[in-house]
């Protein structure tokens, strides 16, 4: 696990705050889109499939700054989109830096080294780089030669200006592991501060639906990923999600833990869901039937997906909210976890089972074709 100290202490002294308050839900990572257009058309993207009209609207630097005020997070996390391409998202970052947020600039780094002078490195500021892999591996995700490179080069330069800087990577069936973990020996040798590693997401709009991951394939091929890991691996996770995506602790879905914010509102009920849109935090808070989702609710939306927005925060509470947690991670940090002998069912590549999606959207909500114009 690498996150800065000073990080690390306002999130747990945040968490037992309100384990003391007897708070049940509570944010812990705002997601902020203060655009949705792009730079790039990902095949397994499925924000920059809306009409051109929502794809020239942005987000207003107090519109960001109200949405963070509102939800209290500590941590904000700013994708999109490419937020690199709003004009005025260095505005948007100092003002989240001077209300002391942890931000996570999510970019695929096209921009990012032309762009690196309107910004100023601070422990509250990290770039979060989007790195699918090996570079034959990231071009094919992104849909364009020659992205790995410049995303390569925009990391050094970034890292040689003192900016913190991590990596995500949302890994899809068919990787090959020992490709993989090559790459996450050439990101540790760039200097990333730390890893971000997740199971893709079957978006509905999203143009390529033959790739994403069912749960047991996810947990496979994990194992496979994260076997005898060595220590010069950074992940910029906890020990308990790692461990989750291995089949070695159980988690459950708390997707109030990453409320999304973009131009719609406050989106229903998660980031990776589609459901409809509230126009204030708490109203998304007080009238959302949660127990409709995660994996215990039955909702088919559900049963395959084990991203880092509906478990990371499930795995932070445990951290810190409860002695098997904390204990479990820590034998996971000290290496004492004991190792599974996996089978060989386990180690075969995996066999692509496409998600299943029949559940209907709220009708609490408003749908997406009745939101009215932002301007």
């Amino acid at each position: 696990m690498s996150v800065p100290l000073s990080q690390m202490w306002t999130v747990a002294s945040y968490v037992l705050g309100n384990k003391l308050r007897g708070v049940e839900r509570y944010p812990l990572v705002l997601m902020l889109e203060p655009l949705l257009r792009c730079n790039l058309a990902c095949a397994g993207c499925g924000k920059i499939q809306h009409p051109a009209e929502i794809l020239r609207r942005e987000l207003s630097p107090q519109q960001c700054f109200d949405a963070v005020d509102e939800c209290q997070a500590p941590i904000v996390s700013i994708p999109g989109g490419e937020p690199l391409l709003h004009p005025r998202i260095d505005e948007i970052v100092t003002g989240l830096v001077q209300r002391k947020k942890f931000i996570y600039l999510c970019t695929n780094a096209i921009k990012l080294e032309e762009s690196l002078d309107r910004f100023k490195p601070t422990k509250y500021l990290a770039f979060s780089i989007h790195m699918d892999g090996p570079r034959e591996e990231h071009d094919h995700a992104v849909c364009r030669t020659g992205v790995y490179d410049i995303a390569v080069d925009a990391i050094k330069a970034a890292r040689q200006r003192g900016f913190r800087v991590t990596t995500n990577t949302t890994l899809y069936a068919g990787i090959d592991a020992d490709r993989t973990r090559q790459f996450f020996d050439d990101m540790m040798a760039l200097g990333a501060e730390g890893m971000m590693v997740s199971p893709g997401y079957s978006y509905e709009k999203a143009p390529d639906q033959d790739h994403f991951l069912a749960r047991q394939q996810t947990v496979s091929l994990f194992r496979r990923l994260l076997h005898n890991a060595p220590r010069r691996w950074r992940f910029n996770q906890t020990p308990l999600f790692l461990d989750f995506l291995q089949g070695n602790f159980e988690l459950e879905c708390t997707p109030w833990g990453n409320p999304t914010y973009n131009l719609f509102g406050w989106q229903l009920p998660c980031y990776l869901l589609d459901e409809g849109y509230c126009d204030s935090f708490a109203e998304l808070m007080s009238t959302t039937e949660w127990s409709d989702y995660g994996r215990a609710s039955g909702n088919d939306k559900c049963q395959d997906c084990m991203v880092h927005g509906g478990y990371e925060p499930s795995a932070v509470a445990a951290t810190f909210g409860s002695w098997r947690g904390f204990l479990s991670t820590a034998r996971s940090t000290l290496g004492l976890r004991r190792k599974r002998k996996h089978s060989t069912a386990e180690s075969a590549s995996p066999q692509v089972v496409p998600p299943t999606d029949s559940r209907p959207a709220s009708p609490r909500k408003r749908p997406l074709a009745q939101l009215p114009v932002l301007k």
